[in-house]
């Protein structure tokens, strides 16, 4: 049974659908799987046993994306089924023009007017729920209980027990903690684990501030990746880490996906609906204020009072409580 799945464009929110897709592969026998979504979506998910097809949409770049999105359909052809985990008109309109017939979506303006089953979904639930009641639409008296993140990337192992550290977000500087306060998080921990600075290609700069912090503090047991991997490396590399320490950001979710022990820093945005799904050692640190979840990528305010007002003893107190027990035969001092 074929299933063409668009998967969301961001990092977290494509791992959090993967609950969704273990469901539809578990729901609909002799599945297989054809994924179109961004380079970030399509590079994490692509490894899924069932995936047979696995296409970057660049339909965005086209002079007329109507005319692209058009054409790319017709190469893809009809499925059995199609499913769409982003609420947007090409989405749609994709799925209409392969000429599948069963097709699902969030209930919107266009799909309602283009698609077969189109659910209206109350967005104050966590977005793994969200996306599964997408994908459950049509199957009787579904009942089954919704699964933790899966992804098929296997972890890397490491020779001695890594510290993870995670400072960006590419969604805005508002979600983001600050470089010079993770580096004493990190420093805090130099003697019990070797440190991994993570980030993407345009978090460079704060991963250098990071590691300039953790030179200043005598902490030299540290390794910078942050702009040097790929994804499937970003998600090895995260997924062997025995303790992660992260904003609210794609790499949080990935850390989940391998039930790493995490402390998770959430300021401007939704903690019940995009915080760790599933993971027994995960901590988030967050201040309540009125102002917040405001959802602004910038602090409308100019004080960012959610995030200033963290601070590194919190932080270090929440890893304490996670109560990390050693793997891969690792002893903690």
């Amino acid at each position: 049974m074929k299933i063409l799945i668009i998967l969301p464009n961001w990092l977290g929110d494509a791992v959090m659908a993967t609950p969704a897709i273990e469901l539809l592969a578990a729901n609909y026998p002799n599945a297989k799987f054809t994924f179109i979504g961004s380079y970030v979506s399509i590079e994490a998910l692509k490894h899924h046993p069932l995936c047979e097809r696995a296409i970057i949409d660049e339909t965005k770049k086209a002079s007329s994306r109507l005319v692209a999105t058009y054409k790319l359909a017709k190469e893809l052809g009809t499925f059995a089924m199609a499913v769409s985990f982003r609420d947007q008109i090409h989405a749609t309109l994709l799925l209409r023009f392969t000429g599948t017939i069963i097709c699902y979506a969030r209930a919107s303006w266009h799909s309602r007017l283009l698609l077969s089953h189109t659910p209206k979904i109350k967005k104050n639930q966590h977005l793994v729920e969200q996306y599964k009641q997408i994908a459950m639409v049509n199957v009787d008296n579904f009942t089954q209980e919704t699964p933790p993140l899966k992804l098929y990337i296997k972890a890397k192992k490491f020779a001695k027990p890594m510290l993870g550290i995670n400072a960006g977000a590419t969604y805005g500087s508002a979600k983001r903690w600050y470089p010079e306060k993770f580096a004493q998080v990190a420093a805090a921990y130099k003697d019990k684990y070797d440190i991994i600075i993570f980030g993407g290609p345009n978090e460079v700069a704060m991963a250098k501030e990071i590691e300039d912090n953790l030179t200043a503090l005598h902490v030299s047991n540290f390794t910078n990746l942050a702009g040097k991997t790929t994804i499937e490396e970003l998600c090895a590399n995260i997924g062997g880490c025995l303790l992660f320490i992260t904003n609210d950001s794609g790499p949080m979710h990935v850390a989940a996906a391998y039930h790493v022990p995490t402390v998770a820093i959430f300021g401007p945005t939704k903690y019940k609906e995009t915080s760790q799904w599933k993971n027994k050692k995960s901590v988030i640190v967050r201040h309540e204020l009125e102002c917040s979840p405001c959802m602004k990528r910038e602090c409308p305010l100019k004080h960012h009072d959610c995030m200033k007002g963290i601070t590194a003893d919190e932080v270090i107190q929440a890893v304490k409580s996670l109560e990390i027990k050693p793997k891969f035969g690792f002893k903690l001092l």
